[in-house]
């Protein structure tokens, strides 16, 4: 077919959708991804047990159901299909006490009515700041930064309380929890979903991050792709194919060619250049790009300055489990949700954040849990469980909160250590959970880098969500959009704003400035949905 109009690095979500856009516009798009298989971290497959189907990274997907990005592509033609929990998120706790987020506002008001009476009018208080403005913050943010369209219509939502909104989002949670709700109910929900990244109770931006997820969740649901979450890779290759873009795995990059200060091809392991006629797009993370691929002769000193500064986000531990049966929650609640929030309190999470940023593993982790076959029945056989927890651990370990003397050499013996103490967490909360383990496997951080070479150390949302390394200051400061230093070279990562999640945004934003790099040699066509090339702007 010719010289390729553009090669992307990586099939992960972010270069797959940078392949769609692409594609859409006709150009001829090529695709090389290091392992046998496309999806980065959206993969899923039957290596715990052979009845059994298990995410091996990412699991729910409410950022992808929200996301404009993805809606563009219209991937439920090509099988791609959602589930649904009875319930989103549950925190239970020791004393029988249930927080849940629903998708019903007012069944999530009342749960936290059980807390402090007047917590669930404070909830929906919530909810009608999020009813205004939701889906004008949910553009501003999948779009490159600075968002002026959609920051123009999210001002016009709020006139002159904007200022108090940009407040609220900067709130550490646990003041975001003590400013709305006299209870802990709401005050975990918060805090437990900010803690899906790696911003602890105490860190800025943590309340307006934990609030946009319980929105999102109560908005859109935690959605899991029928199947496993491979379905939603399987959706955007067909997709992609179907547009004539060409897929290689198994062909890992290790050079970005650059002549002239520009990105003219890509060389493979084996030697092979791949040509590239306008543009190179890097779903792999920043430090990686520019440091192993690029090379620092083409690096202003300042990026390279910037670059040492670069702050990974928390290490992982992962656990998958076959159950014989459900989990025994004691609280009933708890069974119906998809994902399960463990930790004793507010208190607990920040005691966890604080153990974590001195570098000491946790002698009493909070986990996220994830009850798969809850959410879709095709997981495992009737009667059963797939689940899965992870939990968060040092990136550089300079001590062991607990009592076995983790080092951070992640053997066999660290592993069964740490998630020894993940399941003790779960066990006091669900009574016989260990006797209905069937077969499980342990992913330390080295072993979710192997799998995927942009899970560095195991963090997972490419860089930390904390406020210095966001907006005008992802990935490095002065950036905040998908151009790097080297002319025809985009970032396609998460490592580009708007950061990490599965929702396609930094693919998407990658794709649409390498066309306006070339806009005369750019043969529009239209997508099969009728939406415009390119998607939302």
């Amino acid at each position: 077919m010719g010289t390729p109009d553009a090669v992307v690095i990586g099939a992960g979500p972010n270069g797959l959708v940078a392949a769609n856009v692409l594609a859409d516009a006709g150009w001829h798009v090529v695709v090389l991804e290091a392992q046998d298989e496309p999806g980065g971290a959206v993969r899923s497959d039957r290596g715990v047990h052979p009845d059994y189907v298990h995410d091996l990274f990412s699991a729910f997907y409410p950022l992808a159901a929200a996301s404009p990005v993805l809606a563009k592509l219209a991937l439920e033609r090509h099988g791609l299909r959602w589930r649904h929990a009875p319930s989103v998120v549950a925190h239970p706790l020791r004393d029988g006490r249930c927080p849940v987020l629903e998708r019903d506002v007012r069944r999530t008001a009342a749960s936290l009515d059980a807390f402090a009476p007047g917590d669930g009018a404070a909830w929906e208080r919530l909810d009608r700041l999020w009813q205004r403005t939701g889906d004008a913050l949910v553009h501003c943010l999948f779009t490159p930064f600075p968002p002026l369209l959609p920051g123009l219509r999210l001002a016009a939502r709020t006139g002159p309380d904007l200022p108090r909104l940009a407040r609220t989002m900067l709130l550490p949670a646990r003041r975001f929890g003590q400013e709305h709700f006299a209870g802990d109910g709401g005050r975990l929900l918060i805090a437990g979903n900010a803690l899906h990244a790696d911003l602890g109770p105490e860190s800025a931006l943590g309340g307006g991050f934990g609030w946009l997820m319980c929105m999102l969740g109560q908005s859109y649901g935690f959605p899991v792709p029928v199947g496993g979450a491979g379905m939603l890779t399987r959706a955007l290759v067909a997709r992609l194919r179907e547009r004539g873009g060409e897929l290689r795995c198994g062909t890992p990059v290790t050079r970005v060619v650059v002549r002239g200060g520009r990105a003219v091809a890509v060389r493979t392991d084996d030697g092979t250049e791949v040509p590239a006629r306008h543009a190179v797009l890097a779903d792999i993370p920043a430090p990686s790009l520019y440091l192993g691929l690029v090379g620092e002769e083409h690096l202003p000193p300042g990026t390279r300055a910037d670059l040492r500064r670069f702050q990974w986000d928390f290490a992982t531990v992962k656990v998958d489990w076959a159950l014989a049966r459900p989990i025994p929650w004691a609280c009933e609640a708890a069974r119906g949700a998809g994902t399960v929030h463990v930790a004793d309190g507010v208190d607990a999470l920040t005691r966890f954040a604080g153990q974590l940023a001195t570098e000491h593993v946790p002698d009493v982790p909070f986990s996220v849990l994830g009850q798969m076959t809850t959410a879709d029945p095709s997981r495992s056989p009737a009667g059963t469980e797939s689940a899965w927890a992870y939990t968060h651990v040092p990136q550089h370990v300079r001590g062991d909160a607990g009592p076995d003397g983790i080092e951070g050499r992640w053997n066999e013996r660290e592993k069964e250590a740490i998630v020894g103490r993940v399941e003790a967490g779960i066990e006091r909360l669900a009574p016989g959970f260990r006797a209905a383990i069937a077969a499980r496997r342990i992913l330390a951080p080295p072993d979710l880098e192997r799998r995927d070479a942009a899970l560095v150390g195991g963090a997972v949302n490419q860089g930390t969500t904390n406020l210095h390394q966001q907006l005008v200051f992802r990935p490095l400061p002065g950036t905040g959009r998908p151009r790097t230093p080297v002319r025809g070279l985009y970032l396609a990562s998460a490592t580009a704003h708007p950061g990490g999640g599965v929702h396609g945004a930094p693919g998407a934003n990658a794709a649409r400035a390498a066309l306006r790099a070339h806009p005369l040699r750019t043969r529009r066509r239209r997508p099969a949905d009728g939406s415009p090339v390119g998607g939302h702007d």
